[in-house]
């Protein structure tokens, strides 16, 4: 049999390169303005973090292009597309929030905040190429509605949330660019010259932004004083920033462990996705990639877990190849080094990035309730709700503790390893729907256990961390254990009744 023809590059490959680009840009636009706005330096973002962040992109997007041709080869087909790569959008909010500003918090110290999140991001990486190896154990024993509940809050909170409140900062850019997005995406409607939604959105933002003055010449003189040579350079920060990881700021593990299991189900999810539309990718091999590529990022400086994008499918139907992912690997890799990246977030105002990433969390949100039985909406919802504590113990705790505090008490302890508290709470009231109030009460005490080492509820981890907390998540496990015994007995009993009168009849 002849062997099919699998170009390099075709026409279709244009459109998805500009779709996964953009998704990207927005992405690094959102890391930079945000740790320059924390005090990073220019030299610190632009010369380690962005090119650190790039290998893994770069990296990534690279090896699933050789895994598209592999699999071109294999199944002697040349319409295989390639599966889209990049930050994980949700994950990239909690590592900048959840991670490295309280390590900056607790430091004062922003190299040591970096290094201490570069050492973050290398053990995410290797947990989840760990779990390349159980990880269909961990989806198939934790409820769906609880992972996905738990990650819509981070969708609600700090994508959805936080990129609206920058929407309407500049009103006029922000509600212009999210309409934009909003007719492209949303109601789907053609944009002018097919340009696509997100790319006009920016385009309009920043000719609005110069035209109402809110960019100017010197905007433009900084945007270029950002562009240079800033080559790709190893580094042992990650190592270096171990010590404290396991040390001082140890209670991070609480955000990581379950931050990372989750990204390795989105990239199982969305390799599953792509399985349905025709190309069917190894999930175990995806999920090393992902962790292997942010470990490399880390030891070039980077501070993000990366993750297959759900955008694979919108690039499958757009006919694309391999070509997208390579262009998009081979621009990020020039964008990085010239410092090109640093002049698009100094010439991109935030308010007309923010609408994509506005559109992604909605689009979070809603896949999660569309993808799971009306019946387990009450669990997604409870499940969201811990990231809304999260996201004000974040926020302003640290600032205005006492603020917090008298809203109410219960604040700082829910925001506490909200990822873990969301998937016991979610996972405890789907078990209760279905009523299998054993797998509740196993739930429950898997709550207690980690609220006794410190994993929830708790400042850092420790034997006993947050007894209040054990006690009443070991109580209502009794609870529920009693709930079930009565249920199966009072079960029983029916059915002996049942026996009873069809022997009578």
């Amino acid at each position: 049999m002849n062997q099919v023809h699998y170009p390099l590059f075709k026409r279709q490959d244009v459109d998805a390169f500009f779709a996964l680009f953009q998704n990207n840009l927005a992405n690094f636009v959102v890391i930079t303005v945000s740790l320059l706005a924390m005090g990073f330096s220019t030299d610190l973002v632009f010369g380690r973090i962005i090119p650190g962040v790039a290998v893994a992109v770069i990296v990534g997007n690279l090896y699933y292009a050789h895994m598209a041709k592999r699999l071109a080869e294999k199944e002697n087909r040349s319409d295989v597309t390639a599966l889209s790569y990049g930050v994980s959008t949700p994950v990239m909010f909690v590592f900048l929030f959840g991670v490295t500003a309280p390590a900056l918090a607790l430091t004062n110290d922003h190299e040591l905040a970096w290094k201490i999140a570069v050492a973050a991001a290398f053990l995410s990486g290797l947990v989840e190429a760990l779990v390349a190896f159980f990880g269909n154990w961990v989806r198939k024993h934790t409820p769906r509605p609880a992972l996905l509940g738990a990650l819509a809050g981070v969708a609600f909170t700090f994508v959805a949330g936080e990129m609206l409140f920058s929407v309407f900062e500049i009103p006029i850019i922000g509600l212009v660019a999210m309409a934009v997005i909003l007719v492209g995406f949303v109601a789907k409607v053609g944009l002018p010259f097919n340009i696509p939604a997100s790319l006009l959105a920016i385009i309009v933002g920043v000719v609005l932004a110069f035209v109402l003055g809110y960019q100017t010449s010197s905007d433009l003189t900084t945007a270029l004083s950002n562009v240079g040579f800033y080559p790709f350079l190893p580094t042992l920060a990650a190592f270096e920033g171990m010590t404290y990881l396991f040390g001082a700021l140890i209670g991070l593990l609480g955000i990581l462990i379950p931050i990372t299991i989750y990204n390795a189900i989105e990239t199982m999810n969305n390799v599953d996705a792509m399985s349905a539309a025709g190309d069917s990718y190894d999930v175990r091999e995806c999920q090393a990639v992902d962790g292997i590529g942010a470990m490399l990022g880390a030891c070039f400086g980077g501070m993000f877990p990366t993750t297959v994008y759900i955008a694979t499918v919108g690039a499958k139907q757009l006919g694309a190849g391999r070509g997208y992912s390579i262009l998009n690997a081979s621009i990020f890799a020039l964008a990085s080094i010239t410092g090109l990246i640093g002049a698009f977030s100094a010439l991109i105002p935030m308010a007309a990035v923010a609408p994509i990433l506005v559109f992604v969390g909605m689009s979070m949100i809603g896949s999660t309730f569309a993808n799971n039985a009306r019946r387990y909406y009450p669990a997604i919802a409870l499940a969201m709700l811990p990231y809304i504590a999260n996201y004000m113990m974040t926020r302003f705790n640290n600032g205005a503790p006492e603020v917090v505090a008298g809203i109410s008490e219960g604040i700082v302890p829910l925001g506490q390893g909200a990822m873990f508290t969301a998937i016991i709470l979610g996972a405890i009231t789907v078990f209760l729907i279905d009523k299998d109030f054993y797998k509740a009460s196993i739930f429950s005490l898997i709550g207690g256990l980690l609220s006794f080492f410190g994993f929830m509820h708790a400042p850092s981890l420790a034997l006993n961390a947050a007894f209040d907390y054990t006690v009443g998540y070991v109580i209502i496990a009794l609870f529920f254990l009693y709930t079930g015994y009565r249920e199966a007995k009072n079960t029983a009993v029916s059915h002996e009744s049942e026996k009873v009168e069809k022997v009578a009849s």
